[in-house]
């Protein structure tokens, strides 16, 4: 009921956001470009307001630098009068230059020629040479004492390096004393003064633009990102920009359009770029920060109204909740005791009476189970119970432990993995047979739904060993253990099959030397007990490389395989026979002996090598011992010739 409540309001409120949200977006797109217009507009003015700055200051600056310039000068023109006979030291003429605290000092006669100078190359120096010295001249020609000239900065005659300088009339003989100063401050303040400069220091929001086009050469002059772009889009030509004074789209550099606002200033058009997604971009912040404002508030009036429903209402159905889960989880003595009105009483009733029924039903099947006789248990799992329904004798059957019974039953998850873990052992050739440990097998059906499953378990572990039992004694010799001789054909060839190429393997063909009369003087219990003390020597050579069998009698036979080459089949033979003769075994009380074998080996690198063939190739190296050195081994002479 709580949540069919909240979910309604939910709904109802969402709604209302969604339609706020619809109202807001409207509005902001209408007003969105205007606003970008105000803001670019207040940019513009800004950018504007500084470079009239810019130019009062450096205006002030020249006026003031002048006026420095021009009484440095005058002071020189007054030192260099009084001196009654000037000398042409150029070191003099420096000391006087740095007293003055100016770069170049010059003296100029009456015929234009520097005859004095700190700076030794520019004496002699003939100053109607050159367009920026001749403007000096007129001084010489000027009728006025107090005629001075200030010339503006610029690359001088002699090196061609940025120089201002300021030439006065001298009063007590004819002439012009002319100062130099570098201009550092003029150009630093100029270089100040550029757009390239202001708009490389002007702060930009991500992705804006701001940049100014000569409208007389209709170039970029000053770009934010500098000026190693390219200017070939149309929200860089003036021809479209002209169309941007109230605001406009043009396409970017990127062929994306772009929001321009221009605005003319003297010969410059100065402009200001945005694009369209990054713009469109804040109306998007907007109606998120919108959106979550809402939320908060639609957060905040569903969490009162379940305050007050859960405290009207819910509360009842929650202690039955509660109740329930304690059930489902498996908790069947858990008894429902919800009161303050008769419908919870009700429903209180009925759960606890269906529990019961419940409870009663998998105790009776129990019962039923075991009246049979019959070594079956059952189970059933739900994805969504935590407890698992099981019937009596399923514990003995899995081979667990009653605190590892209760941890399963109680837990549906970990019953359901231990379960999958069961079938991941089947038994090969059985159907629905599992493996629980080697002396343990079961046979699981089971009918799987939606939900979960069903299953029955029954105990398979003596069909299973009863078989087992017969396939052991179908392959393996009764008195020695070892495999019967076709068996291990069998199984000698499937090596031979999948060797791999390099790998070379051997068949062992060995008789017992004098076994008769062991048997004849000893009686045939020491007989058997000698077979089978030399069949533990067999026994005992790795697994991996032996493959041991009994022939008949007293004949044996075995495989050497994996081996590198044949060397190291000569070596397992050396060990098998070190072995034989360290293992000594009483034939009476007073007498032991140790056992004599004679054999012979064939062996091959060829996967395709029949194994009988390899057995007949043995057989005629055991021959060949037996008649001429026994207790020995040979190797086939076929091998040998190879």
């Amino acid at each position: 009921m709580q949540k069919t409540f909240i979910k309604y309001t939910f709904f109802i409120l969402t709604a209302a956001i969604l339609m706020i949200l619809s109202i807001n977006f409207i509005f902001t797109l209408y007003t969105l470009e205007s606003q970008q217009f105000t803001t670019f507009q207040a940019k513009i003015g800004q950018v504007i307001h500084t470079l009239e700055n810019n130019q009062e200051e450096l205006s002030l600056l020249r006026e003031n630098l002048d006026v420095d310039y021009l009484t440095r000068a005058k002071a020189a023109a007054y030192v260099l009068d009084r001196e009654e006979e000037i000398s042409m030291d150029v070191s003099e003429m420096q000391y006087l230059a740095n007293l003055l605290n100016v770069d170049e000092l010059h003296v100029i006669d009456e015929n234009g020629i520097i005859v004095y100078a700190s700076v030794p190359q520019y004496v002699g120096i003939d100053m109607a040479d050159h367009k920026q010295t001749r403007a000096f001249l007129a001084l010489l020609e000027s009728e006025d004492e107090n005629a001075y000239l200030i010339q503006d900065a610029q690359p001088n005659a002699a090196e061609g390096k940025i120089m201002q300088y300021v030439g006065v009339s001298r009063k007590l003989h004819k002439g012009v004393i002319q100062v130099g100063f570098e201009p550092k401050r003029q150009l630093e303040a100029q270089s100040r003064n550029t757009y390239d400069y202001i708009f490389s220091k002007f702060p930009t929001d991500v992705g804006e633009e701001l940049y100014a086009v000569d409208c007389e050469t209709k170039e970029i002059v000053g770009h934010s990102q500098g000026m190693e772009k390219d200017f070939t889009a149309e929200c860089y030509r003036l021809d479209c920009l002209e169309e941007c004074t109230e605001g406009s789209y043009q396409k970017g550099a990127d062929g994306k359009s772009v929001y321009v606002v221009s605005r003319k200033y003297g010969n410059i058009m100065i402009c200001a770029t945005l694009p369209k997604h990054i713009m469109f971009g804040k109306l998007l912040g907007n109606v998120i920060n919108t959106l979550i404002y809402l939320l908060f508030v639609e957060a905040a009036v569903i969490v009162l109204l379940n305050y007050l429903v859960k405290k009207k209402v819910i509360n009842g159905i929650h202690a039955i909740n509660e109740k329930l889960s304690l059930i489902t989880d498996g908790n069947f003595d858990t008894m429902v005791e919800v009161g303050g009105n008769r419908e919870f009483e009700e429903l209180s009733n009925g759960i606890n009476t269906m529990v019961k029924s419940i409870v009663n039903m998998s105790d009776r099947i129990s019962a039923i189970i075991e009246m049979s006789g019959i070594p079956l248990a059952a189970f059933e799992y739900q994805k969504e119970v935590k407890h698992v329904f099981v019937t009596t004798g399923l514990m003995e059957l899995l081979g667990i432990s009653n605190q590892k019974a209760v941890e399963l039953y109680s837990n549906s998850l970990l019953f359901d993995r231990y379960i999958q873990k069961i079938m991941k052992n089947p038994v090969e050739g059985e159907e629905d047979v599992y493996r629980i440990n080697d002396s343990k097998y079961v046979r699981i059906h089971m009918s799987v739904f939606s939900e979960g499953y069903l299953g029955v378990i029954t105990d398979a572990t003596r069909d299973i060993m009863e078989k087992k039992q017969m396939q052991y004694e179908n392959t393996h010799d009764y008195l020695t253990g070892l495999y019967k001789y076709p068996h291990f054909k069998q199984l000698a060839e499937e090596i031979i099959k999948k060797m791999s190429d390099g790998k070379v393997c051997a068949v062992v063909m060995l008789d017992l030397d004098y076994f008769k009369g062991i048997n004849d003087t000893f009686g045939h219990d020491v007989g058997d007990r000698y077979l089978q003390s030399f069949s533990s020597v067999m026994k005992s050579m790795p697994q991996d490389h032996f493959l041991t069998a009994r022939r008949s009698g007293d004949e044996f036979c075995m495989m050497i395989f994996d081996c590198e080459n044949k060397d190291e089949i000569v070596a397992y033979m050396n060990r098998f026979y070190e072995a034989l003769h360290k293992n000594i075994i009483e034939v009476s009380d007073s007498e032991s002996r140790t056992i004599n074998a004679s054999g012979g080996f064939a062996w091959t690198r060829d996967s395709e090598m029949n194994v009988n063939e390899l057995l007949n190739q043995a057989d005629e190296a055991l021959y060949a011992v037996k008649k001429d050195i026994k207790g020995k081994y040979a190797e086939y002479e076929g091998n040998r010739l190879d």
